[in-house]
C-alpha cells in the first residue's frame, strides 16, 4: 500500500510516495531525499541530534510520522544558508566554537534557530540554556553554544531594526 505526502523542504515541494506508514520525518529527510545533515542520535526523541524546524516549530524528527505531516514545511540545516553565506546561527557557532566532534551541531543550530524566532532566547545565558536543554552534546561544548546563540539572537535582532528603519 503506497500513501502518497506532499512536503515543503528547505523551499522545494516534494511528493513522496511512502511504502510504510511507520517512516519517520528522519529517516524520509535522510534515506529518501538525501538529507543527512539531520542526525540520527538516540532515535528516541533524548538528544535533540534530529531537531528540524515544521511549520516553524522545533520538533524531534525522529518522533514525528511522516504520514502525520502532509503539506508541512520542513527547514533541515541544509536550507539555513544562502548561497555561501551562512546563517547568522551558523556563523556564531564558528565564532565562539559551539561545536567539537560536531554531531549534534546541526541539531543544535536548527534548535537555536527555531528558539531565536519563537523569541525565547532573550539575553539571559541560563534561559538560553534551559530553552536548549533537549539538545545534548556529549562534548561538553555548551558554553560555546550558549554564546553562539546569544550573539547570532543580537546580530539577527540588530539586523531586525535597520531593516524597519
Amino acid at each position: 500500500m503506497d500513501l502518497s505526502i506532499s512536503l515543503t523542504v528547505n523551499g522545494v515541494r516534494r511528493d513522496v510516495a511512502l511504502d510504510n506508514p511507520r517512516v519517520t520525518l528522519l529517516d524520509l529527510l535522510r534515506e529518501r531525499l538525501d538529507l543527512t545533515g539531520t542526525k540520527k542520535g538516540c532515535d528516541r526523541g533524548q538528544c535533540g541530534a534530529c531537531t528540524i524546524l515544521l511549520d516553524g516549530r522545533r520538533i524531534n524528527s525522529c518522533l514525528a510520522l511522516a504520514i502525520s505531516h502532509d503539506g508541512a514545511d520542513i527547514l533541515t540545516i541544509e536550507g539555513l544558508a544562502q548561497g555561501e553565506e551562512l546563517h547568522p546561527v551558523q556563523a556564531a557557532f564558528i565564532a565562539h566554537d559551539g561545536f567539537q566532534c560536531g554531531f549534534c551541531t546541526p541539531g543544535q543550530i536548527m534548535s537555536a534557530v527555531g528558539l531565536i524566532r519563537e523569541g525565547q532566547a532573550g539575553d539571559d545565558p541560563e534561559r538560553v540554556r534551559e530553552a536548549m536543554s533537549g539538545n545534548l552534546c556529549r562534548c561538553g561544548a555548551y558554553a560555546g553554544i550558549t554564546e553562539a546563540v546569544l550573539e547570532a539572537q543580537k546580530t539577527l535582532a540588530d539586523a531586525g531594526r535597520r531593516d524597519a528603519a
